[in-house]
């Protein structure tokens, strides 16, 4: 490989590197002084590992594989694959619109803690979580933030090109069960 294809290589590397780094906007899972039970702190922890994996699937597959307007767009990947996990009985996790407009009628808030969710994003935070009952077992809910860290990203989305930088125009809305072993 020529030294300026390594080059090439390399700068492209180290960009993705800092925009997967800006995709990782969860806060760390509570320290062990936390007093939250361990299986929750595990729960917690299990989203920032999820939260990494997708932020760092759409990216890749943004900058890999989304060259024009008709191409299939990452978010609808990630759908998939939500949908994919969700049926296999693992957890459930939602893009939902934090900007009132939303892409898809499907990506609202249904519940209050999607609501409440968008508003402290949107606030500032990075991270928000609530342990409820679902059908008599215990979950975590848990929300992150979803930035426009690409210019690829309003080749799909135009409505979000005036977007501040870091600024919420979604969210991840996750469901996981806590395993009470």
């Amino acid at each position: 490989m020529s030294m300026a294809k390594r080059l090439t290589l390399a700068s492209g590397l180290v960009a993705l590197v800092a925009v997967f780094a800006a995709m990782s906007t969860a806060e760390e899972p509570k320290k062990a002084s936390d007093k939250a039970p361990p299986e929750v702190r595990r729960a917690r922890k299990t989203v920032k590992m999820l939260d990494d994996i997708y932020k760092t699937a759409v990216v890749l597959i943004t900058d890999k594989y989304v060259h024009e307007e008709d191409d299939f767009p990452a978010g609808g990947a990630a759908v998939a694959l939500f949908d994919a996990i969700k049926k296999k009985g693992w957890h459930e996790v939602r893009i939902l619109d934090a900007t009132g407009e939303p892409y898809d009628k499907a990506n609202v808030a249904r519940d209050n803690f999607d609501k409440q969710a968008i508003k402290a994003l949107k606030g500032g935070k990075s991270y928000v979580d609530k342990v409820e009952k679902v059908d008599g077992k215990r979950v975590l809910r848990a929300a992150t933030p979803i930035p426009v860290v690409m210019k690829k990203c309003v080749m799909c989305h135009p409505q979000y090109a005036d977007a501040k930088k870091n600024e919420p125009i979604g969210i991840l809305s996750y469901s996981i069960p806590i395993d009470d072993d």
